[in-house]
């Protein structure tokens, strides 16, 4: 560690530039890791929130909710299987919401209507207003990203393509669907809207698209067999299922896989030619009595320090870019993410620097001090 630090104060200029290339790349795959969360949490924020270990669908559904319809009553028979402590249905729809004004002036906005139980554990924690009521069946819970919009606690709205007229109730935080927010009803609310068209139900009594279960020691392959006609799967597996969110995710992922990869191949050169320009040195240090133990590790700890300089200001970088990105972009910062991609680059820069390590332990002193053609 001596000799590395020594050798990082005797060249700043030429480790600075390095410095600042790993900077700029560990700024970049936090940014890309920021936007990727934030994106898949768009996405499915609404069904990752959920207090839930499985979704059951209808079992041709292909684990998706827009393809999937269930008879409401199944809630009971699942609730009444071993290993099932709480079951709720679930039901979801595209819509279009404008407030009620006399001159027809308010602007339409696309959400995503979401019928639950009200009163269940699927339901959101209200942050501002009251929680869904039986009693009230016209009235609604909303991201509060609607705020922004100029919708208020009070509003009267009217829902597109329908007669339906529901107030907001409440405001909850964090509650997104398909890339909209969203707005919770009840089921009864959720049906009127979803199924007004005669036959669209298929003459299914109650219908939910989903029952969300609160089963932490469920079997689901049992539980599938015992129920005709479901197919039960992982909360994980639900939210995977989501129309686009695999693409958006493998997308991201693909892209900070191929910048770590490139990032491994910098940091290698960059090194490797330092190395190659310092033979002599290393020939006379040889010759002198180090060893390649000695020399292979003052490498390693210059790339360690660097690697670990420009991860933690590429973190600090990412959280200030994050302070001026603008509200309605889609930008989430996971600490979790974070650090493991932090430590991805650091162990990756590591590796990068085998290259260095093998030519030092090929230099021969007398060849490097020019003694033998």
């Amino acid at each position: 560690m001596f000799l590395a630090l020594k050798e990082l104060k005797h060249a700043k200029f030429r480790y600075a530039m390095m410095s600042v290339i790993i900077i700029l790349i560990a700024w970049l795959v936090f940014i890309l890791s920021g936007l990727g969360n934030g994106l898949s949490s768009l996405s499915a924020a609404a069904v990752k929130n959920l207090k839930a270990d499985y979704v059951v669908y209808e079992e041709t559904a292909g684990a998706t909710f827009s393809k999937s319809i269930l008879s409401e009553e199944k809630v009971n028979e699942i609730n009444s299987t071993k290993g099932v402590e709480d079951a709720a249905g679930f039901g979801s729809s595209m819509a279009s919401i404008s407030k009620r004004e006399l001159d027809n002036s308010s602007k339409k906005t696309d959400v995503a209507l979401l019928g639950i139980q009200a009163g269940s554990f699927v339901e959101p924690t209200v942050i501002e207003g009251r929680q869904l009521s039986n009693q009230h069946e016209l009235g609604l819970l909303a991201d509060e990203s609607l705020k922004d919009k100029g919708y208020k606690l009070g509003d009267q709205l009217l829902i597109s393509n329908s007669k339906m007229e529901a107030t907001i109730v409440g405001f909850v935080k964090n509650q997104t669907f398909n890339h909209l927010p969203a707005l919770f009803s009840t089921l009864d609310t959720w049906r009127e809207y979803q199924y007004a068209a005669p036959g669209a139900d298929n003459g299914i009594k109650e219908p939910v698209q989903a029952i969300i279960l609160q089963a932490p020691n469920l079997d689901g392959d049992k539980l599938d067999k015992d129920i005709q006609g479901i197919k039960t799967v992982t909360k994980s597996t639900a939210v995977k299922g989501m129309p686009g969110y695999k693409e958006e995710s493998g997308t991201i992922l693909m892209m900070l896989a191929f910048l770590i990869v490139i990032s491994a191949f910098i940091i290698a050169v960059f090194f490797y030619v330092i190395t190659i320009q310092k033979t002599q040195q290393f020939g006379v240090m040889k010759a002198i009595g180090a060893s390649n133990r000695f020399i292979s590790k003052a490498i390693v700890s210059q790339v360690f320090i660097l690697s670990a300089f420009g991860i933690v200001i590429g973190i600090g970088l990412t959280y200030l870019t994050a302070l001026v990105f603008p509200k309605d972009m889609p930008f989430n910062l996971d600490v979790k993410l974070l650090i493991l991609y932090g430590i991805s680059l650091l162990i990756i820069s590591l590796l990068s620097s085998i290259v260095s390590v093998r030519q030092i332990t090929k230099i021969d002193p007398l060849t490097a001090l020019g003694r033998v053609e």
